[in-house]
């Protein structure tokens, strides 16, 4: 099922306005978040339109969490944070979906929660290309 109104379900300009889609996992989507004040923060979301996981089949939810952490692990070898935060809201979009934030012990909020958007920090899209690659080179690498 999917939401006309809903930038995970239909991407294009709707995902565009806080995201770059990376590429599909198994039972999700990964999107590069466009505010980067924690290098390597991306977005999983869910492939239908649920809002909760306890929409999901056992099945389907240990599917989708395995795809948080094949993700996670990802951004640990590309970006080597010293912690990666999780947080699932969706108050607004009712869209399965989860934050993952990487800390870096210099970070501006280390021993806090992050901001939904602090708006800080904004790349080139040079640059967003060549943190999509690194991610990419180690779900791939992660694969074989």
């Amino acid at each position: 099922m999917k939401d006309k109104n809903c930038g995970y379900c239909v991407k294009g300009e709707l995902l565009a306005k806080f995201g770059i889609y990376i590429c599909d996992l198994s039972v999700s989507m990964l999107v590069l978040f466009k505010e980067q004040s924690h290098p390597g923060r991306c977005i999983v979301a869910y492939k239908d339109h649920v809002s909760e996981m306890t929409d999901l089949s056992d099945e389907e939810r240990n599917a989708f969490f395995a795809d948080v952490a094949k993700a996670a692990k990802a951004i640990h070898q590309a970006f080597h944070p010293d912690k990666v935060n999780y947080g699932s809201y969706a108050d607004t979009g009712h869209h399965l979906h989860v934050h993952l934030v990487p800390k870096y012990k210099d970070d501006f909020e280390w021993n806090s929660t992050f901001a939904m958007n602090p708006d800080r920090v904004y790349l080139t899209d040079a640059a967003y290309e060549d943190m999509i690659d690194k991610i990419k080179a180690q779900l791939e690498e992660n694969h074989e």
